[in-house]
């Protein structure tokens, strides 16, 4: 009988503080998020300062929490896998070096994760039946790729954003409109009570055939709208704004997803990132794929977040396919898939 792989997961690459335990890459034994978002909402956005010095005060309490909820001593673990990018730097060194120092007191192997693929990884969790190949979107706060997963651990990156990523949009827009922060799931609950068709937000696919993203153009026609509005002193109905620029956003998203996967004859779409979790991106989504016959994944909301399961499920593969890290390892802000 082969022995359970138990990996323990870091995760500081923003504002969550996350360590999880995880058996086998895909069984969840203890996942514990600290989220610093009500100590952020005041500034509008992550000070990436005050996220570095909450990691340190909180990622003892998150450890002893784990191996609580897990029922497990540190021994117990058989490698600790970690994010070491992309990410804030300050916010990464403070769970990389955590990392580090566990690995060496207890003689178990480090694994550094990207955070992206930990994303992808989420999948994984959510699914215990999936397997490569399909095509996965990953699209966040940080992040917008289109990816063709090969086999675990080996991608081929199709699309990219050139501006701002989907989820920096949706934050940049609520700020706009003084919803607050994160402006992701605001937008995503006032676009339920709007029109979607109120606005006429423009798309932006880009050239022929690719595969990458741009939404800035976007973002500057909804700023745009709003100061006309503003200085014309008539109202701005914010359900409607919010449902046309969510549409705008998804539109794309979905289009070039689906056109990717009838490219690479997948008939599995994953979607993962903090944005994974809009509704209207789920039900746009799910629509457009049955038209094709694709089956669309995705995780459950709390697997959407910046958590520490998915980096233990990456770093599972990683170990089983001897992808080791020494203690040399350092944070990659800018860090590629």
């Amino acid at each position: 009988m082969l022995k359970d792989i138990i990996t323990m997961g870091i995760e500081t690459s923003c504002d969550e503080t996350s360590i999880a335990i995880v058996k086998n890459g895909r069984e969840v034994l203890t996942n514990r998020i600290s989220s610093q978002i009500d100590l952020h909402k005041k500034f509008g956005g992550v000070v990436p300062e005050v996220a570095s010095r909450k990691h340190i005060e909180t990622i003892d309490y998150i450890l002893d929490d784990a191996l609580n909820e897990a029922n497990l001593e540190l021994n117990d673990i058989d490698n600790i896998a970690v994010t070491y990018g992309p990410g804030l730097v300050g916010a990464l060194l403070v769970g990389l070096s955590y990392a580090k120092a566990l690995s060496f007191a207890i003689c178990k192997p480090l694994i550094g994760v990207n955070h992206i693929e930990g994303h992808i990884c989420a999948n994984y969790i959510e699914y215990k039946s999936l397997e490569p190949p399909f095509v996965c979107l990953i699209a966040s706060g940080g992040h917008s790729h289109l990816v063709y997963i090969k086999d675990y651990g080996e991608y081929e990156i199709l699309g990219r954003t050139r501006d701002d990523a989907a989820g920096e949009a949706f934050d940049k827009i609520s700020r706009a409109m003084k919803l607050g922060y994160p402006g992701g799931p605001i937008i995503d609950d006032l676009a339920k009570r709007g029109n979607e068709n109120a606005i006429d937000f423009p798309r932006s696919y880009l050239e022929k055939d690719s595969f990458d993203f741009s939404f800035s153009g976007l973002k500057s026609a909804v700023l745009n709208y709003l100061n006309s509005k503003e200085q014309k002193n008539e109202e701005v109905i914010v359900e409607d704004v919010a449902a046309s620029f969510q549409r705008a956003v998804v539109d794309v998203l979905v289009d070039k997803t689906i056109r990717l996967a009838n490219v690479k004859n997948s008939k599995i779409i994953a979607i993962a990132g903090g944005v994974a979790s809009n509704s209207g991106l789920r039900n746009l989504m799910k629509e457009k794929a049955k038209e094709h016959k694709i089956d669309v994944k995705y995780p459950s909301k709390i697997l959407c977040t910046d958590n520490a399961a998915m980096i233990a499920c990456a770093g599972y593969y990683n170990y089983m396919n001897g992808k080791f890290s020494d203690l040399s390892l350092n944070a990659v802000p800018n860090l590629k898939l």
